[in-house]
């Protein structure tokens, strides 16, 4: 039976397995980045060691094979993933000398970018998620669960809307998102995102957030 519940630090070899096998496009990514830690390093552990009380995994009664985690504040957000986290990673990736030429490289130099996640387009959005299932626990409802965990916590806070960015080639994310009443929100220069968002209140219809 799998159940949804806070992330504990118990969890962390699961969660890095997790982001590992899902950070290419929804797809293994241990081809192209072979330093296990980089990519949770940059896109799930910070969340979960920095704002564990919006971490949340699914668990399938032995350990956690999906997980949605993220920010009420992406701006606070980045000012504690600078101070607080950011000099805990510079031994393992050390900052570039000059520009990205691999693409482990391209990861290290966003992780020294987490300002890049402050979009005026994205104010009326002030929380951000991550998302992500491993491939034998998808199309099962649980991806619907987890993401309504993190917006019934946002609410909670009294947080009114979220976004996040997807890799628009993972036209299969975009298809789950759509249905979750997610819509896309116009960002200049997006690069390779597509951005994303909704309100936190699951009463009411998901309309562009105020």
């Amino acid at each position: 039976m799998t159940t949804i519940r806070p992330y504990r630090p118990e969890d962390r070899d699961a969660l890095y397995d997790i982001c590992v096998r899902t950070a290419h496009e929804g797809g293994d990514s241990r081809h192209i980045y072979p330093d296990l830690e980089l990519m949770p390093s940059i896109f799930a552990a910070p969340y979960a060691e920095l704002e564990p009380d919006l971490a949340f995994v699914l668990d399938d009664g032995e350990r956690a094979v999906g997980y949605v985690l993220g920010t009420a504040d992406t701006a606070a957000f980045v000012r504690n993933y600078r101070e607080n986290w950011l000099p805990r990673m510079r031994e393992r990736f050390p900052a570039l000398d000059g520009p990205p030429t691999t693409p482990s490289e391209t990861m290290i130099d966003l992780m020294y970018r987490p300002e890049r996640m402050i979009l005026p387009e994205l104010a009326g959005y002030p929380a951000h998620l991550h998302i992500d299932l491993l491939p034998s626990h998808q199309g099962r409802g649980h991806g619907r669960a987890l993401m309504h965990a993190f917006l019934d916590a946002l609410h909670g806070k009294g947080v009114p809307a979220v976004h996040l960015g997807m890799v628009t080639a993972n036209t299969a994310a975009r298809a789950f998102y759509d249905r979750l009443g997610f819509h896309e929100i116009a960002v200049a220069d997006p690069g390779p995102l597509t951005y994303l968002g909704r309100r936190t209140d699951r009463t009411a219809p998901p309309t562009a957030a105020a």
